[in-house]
């Protein structure tokens, strides 16, 4: 599944420009419903967001994925962030319908605890993405230009 534009919230320069290694730490990528309103500035960390994350079970765990294989490249003026894509397998029933992929840290940094990373819609409308039907794969594929891309001017 294509994916839409990645929305960095504002203590993301924090994070990265401070003690936020994206590669070293633990990331993960976890489905929320439209219940939740994306804030970018006034949301800060997992537990902004978590009560809106859809329902444990049928190949989905609460917290989400872990990202794999993480990789930051140069780019001119800044880097790109990029991982091996993202899978759940609906298994026993189906995987909810969500809107949101939400990234985030997990562990404290600079007193933030699971700080967020950024997000993106589950596509271009906005629209649900429906339930992923039993036994079925929901994929999320980076993009070649990686998750998101930040640069200095």
């Amino acid at each position: 599944m294509a994916v839409g534009t990645f929305q960095l919230f504002d203590s993301t320069a924090k994070l990265t420009m401070g003690a936020g290694d994206l590669v070293a730490n633990t990331i993960k990528c976890a489905l929320v419903t439209s219940s939740w309103t994306p804030d970018q500035v006034n949301n800060n960390d997992w537990g902004d967001v978590s009560a809106n994350e859809i329902a444990n079970g049928f190949g989905y765990s609460t917290g989400g994925a872990t990202l794999g294989s993480k990789v930051l490249t140069a780019v001119t003026k800044g880097f790109k962030f990029a991982s091996a894509n993202i899978q759940w397998t609906a298994s026993g029933g189906s995987i909810p319908a969500w809107r949101y992929a939400v990234f985030y840290v997990v562990g404290t940094i600079d007193s933030v605890v699971n700080p967020l990373i950024g997000y993106f819609i589950g596509n271009d409308a906005p629209a649900d993405i429906p339930a992923t039907i039993d036994g079925s794969p929901l994929n999320l594929n980076c993009p070649a230009g990686g998750w998101f891309t930040t640069t200095r001017p």
